[in-house]
């Protein structure tokens, strides 16, 4: 369990800025960051909260990310 804790977090900064435009990073980083802390949440028995934790938590780093900085889509 304490292991999740530094896990999840990590997933979510690695993720959380996929996309071209602010906008898209965001959203992508919102949804990526809602269902981990969904299952982060579930597994300390606040689903609900962890989703709208890592939700925000992914929206705000993937609208402060550039694309040069984290682009998996790069080839």
């Amino acid at each position: 369990m304490r292991t999740s804790i530094f896990i999840i977090p990590a997933v979510l900064l690695s993720l959380a800025a996929c996309g071209h435009s602010t906008g898209e990073r965001a959203l992508s980083g919102a949804g990526i960051g809602a269902g981990v802390g969904l299952v982060g949440g579930a597994l300390v028995g606040a689903p609900l909260e962890g989703a709208a934790i890592g939700g925000a938590v992914g929206a705000g780093t993937g609208a402060l990310t550039s694309p040069n900085q984290i682009n998996l889509d790069r080839r």
